[in-house]
Formats: structure tokens, C-alpha cells, sequence
């Protein structure tokens, strides 16, 4: 068995035995009806093939008409709508079991406004047309970003911790995130049946940012550690999350919970991209630069790029560098203990696999423009 495949099979192994347990209570439900938002991304993608291959009827809300062979491939259901568009909406959410929200503004750079569209606005209208629907969980897809920025800690954040911390200014990554979840918690108290996942650091295969970053730069002998090295990476597979909201879907316990969900386990910055560059062919990544100077650095890139109102992010972000530097680790218990979460995949197969899917999808981009 390959290892993208013992996802597939869990996708399974969870839906039926959710199945049985309804059926020995009850007559035998039909198949249930999903949206998933965000579903020509990373995570987003993965979401709606683990309900597919869970045996779910999967509809997904896709804005322009641009290509999509991967959910071409999958057979859901397409339904082209803005989710800014509150009829939209409602149309989407009409007849759906659950809504598994994973849509946002992509990335650390941008303009409030985009991030108020893109993020809080669709969330909002979403999940307002979710609870009009009477839907049975509204599942969304949050960040540790909610958390704001904590202080370096020896303890783990945990999801009881005040969201918001220590926000910066010009940060709208961040402050977007905290507002969402805010106005979410606030419906929930009027009658959403809701559950926040917490993830970190997304990869995985269909990741066509950070990886094209990490990678590239790696092979252009351009990474840099930031600081020793020894610090926690807090970064996980999209497809471990995507089985996460498979199971917080079908548990009862999960409503009206949040739950961080941020590694595989324990590693290091210099082991996670030491895998990385081992996986594309290099060797490890030993050079570094001081992390208060790489933090510095980045908010001079960020100042120079809005005066020049570039489109482009700067090389480095202070949350780049914040996220890869950091002394600070978020602690996934939770999600263990209440919903039985816990990865089938470890770090060296899951880097593995997630940069061979890179280096292939980038050799079939280099052929195609031959």
C-alpha cells in the first residue's frame, strides 16, 4: 500500500464505522450531502477527496471557470457562485449534511480589503447560509494564526488560550483569521452547530506555494535556516487535517469545540527542511542567519514593498520568518483524546511525498512549455 493510500482507506474505514454506529441506533441513513469550500486549493482539495472516497455526495462552490481536473476527477458536484454572494449561498448550502468551510485569502501579503472580502465576508455570508439551512456541523477551517502571535514559551498553546495576541501592526493575515472565528463563535451561540479546526503550517501534494518557495529556494542554494535550527517546527500534512474534519464531522463531541491540529510529532526546523532538501535531491540545509535580524529584515521588505505597492510578497514576511523561527509550540491533545485523531503518516514519508509530487507536477509544467 502506498502511503497516500492508507488516507483513503481511513477516509473509508471512518465514515463506516459512523455508519454502523447510526444504524444501531436507527434505520440505515442515505448518503450524506458535503460542501466544501475552497476546494481547487490545498487543503480544500483534500477534504473533498477524503469524503469522496468516504462515500459522500460532494458539492463544491467554485467562483470563476477555470480548469479543475483534479475535482473533475474526484465527480463532485460544481456549482459556480461567489461566496460573497449571500443567494449563492443559500443555493449551496440547499439540501447539505455538513459545509466544510476551508476557502480564504491564501498567504501573508495583500490589502485589508482583500483579506476582509476573501476571508471574513465569505466566511460570514457562508455560514449564515448554513445555519439557515439547519445544517448538521459547519466545520471551519481556522489557524493557529487566531492565536495571534504568543510570546516564545516552554508550555504549549492550547485551544482555551485568548485568540488575538500580541497582533501586529499591517497584519491582516492575522487579524482576519481572529476576526472570523469571533463572528463564528458568535452565530454559534445563536444556533451553529459549529466545530473549528486549528491547523498550522499546511504542505502536502497539491501545494503550489510553499513548496514552489521551499523547494526552489533550495535548489537554488538560497534557504536559510532561521536562528540554530533546534526550535519546533509546528507544520502538517493537508491530508491529516482533511481526516480530521471527516471525524469532527461525524462526532458528536465535536460540536462547539475547537482543535488545534499542528504536527506529526516533534521536529526540528533543521530536520524538517534538512528531509525536504534530501527528498529533492540536495543536501541539507546548515546555513542560517540570526533570527531578530531575519525578523528585522522582513518588516524593512514589507515597509519598502507597500510604499511601492507591490503585488508580489517581499522574499521574506515577518510571519515567514516568525512562523520557521519561533520557540513556541501548539499542543494537539485534544483532538486525540476527544475524537481519536491521530496521523497515520510521519514526517520523513509525508516530506517525501509531498516534494515528489512537486518535482513531478514540475516536470510536466517544463515539458508541456517545451
Amino acid at each position: 500500500m502506498f502511503p497516500g493510500d492508507a488516507c483513503q482507506v481511513q477516509a473509508q474505514s471512518l465514515f463506516l464505522v459512523a455508519l454502523m454506529n447510526r444504524q444501531a441506533q436507527g434505520p440505515a441513513p442515505t448518503k450524506p450531502k458535503v460542501l466544501v469550500t475552497g476546494a481547487s486549493g490545498l487543503l480544500g482539495s483534500h477534504i473533498a477527496e477524503q469524503w469522496t472516497h468516504a462515500g459522500a455526495d460532494v458539492r463544491v462552490i467554485l467562483r470563476g471557470s477555470k480548469p479543475s481536473p483534479f475535482l473533475d476527477l474526484l465527480r463532485v458536484e460544481k456549482v459556480k457562485g461567489d461566496l460573497t454572494d449571500p443567494i449563492a449561498c443559500r443555493f449551496a448550502c440547499d439540501g447539505v449534511d455538513f459545509v466544510c468551510h476551508a476557502a480564504a485569502k491564501v498567504g501573508d501579503w495583500g490589502k485589508w480589503d482583500e483579506f476582509q472580502k476573501d476571508t471574513i465576508e465569505t466566511t460570514r455570508q457562508i455560514s449564515e447560509a448554513a445555519h439557515h439551512a439547519g445544517v448538521k456541523r459547519f466545520i471551519h477551517i481556522s489557524s493557529t494564526s487566531a492565536y495571534g502571535h504568543p510570546n516564545d514559551r516552554d508550555a504549549p498553546v492550547v485551544e482555551d488560550d485568548p485568540l488575538g495576541q500580541n497582533i501586529w501592526r499591517q497584519d491582516p493575515y492575522t487579524l482576519a483569521k481572529v476576526q472570523c472565528e469571533r463572528q463564528l463563535w458568535n452565530l454559534a451561540g445563536a444556533g451553529l452547530r459549529l466545530t473549528v479546526i486549528r491547523p498550522s503550517w499546511l504542505y502536502g501534494p497539491r501545494d503550489r506555494i510553499t513548496l514552489a518557495r521551499m523547494v526552489g529556494n533550495i535548489k537554488a542554494g538560497k534557504m536559510r535556516l532561521i536562528g540554530p535550527g533546534d526550535n519546533r517546527i509546528s507544520a502538517v500534512d493537508a491530508s491529516e487535517v482533511a481526516r480530521a474534519v471527516l471525524l469532527a464531522a461525524n462526532h458528536p463531541a465535536a460540536e462547539g469545540q475547537a482543535y488545534n491540529l499542528t504536527d506529526l510529532g516533534e521536529i526540528s526546523q533543521f530536520d524538517f527542511f534538512g528531509i525536504m532538501a534530501e527528498s529533492a535531491g540536495m543536501e541539507r540545509v546548515r546555513k542560517s542567519v540570526n533570527y531578530p535580524l531575519a525578523f528585522y529584515a522582513s518588516a524593512c521588505m514589507e515597509h519598502w514593498g507597500r510604499l511601492v505597492h507591490s503585488q508580489r510578497p517581499p522574499v521574506l514576511t515577518r510571519y515567514a520568518s516568525w512562523l520557521m523561527g519561533r520557540r513556541l509550540w501548539y499542543d494537539n491533545t485534544k483532538i486525540r483524546k476527544e475524537l481519536g485523531w491521530s496521523p497515520i503518516l510521519d514526517y520523513p514519508t509525508s516530506i517525501r511525498r509531498a516534494v515528489e509530487w512537486y518535482l513531478e507536477e514540475t516536470n510536466k509544467a517544463t515539458v508541456t512549455t517545451r
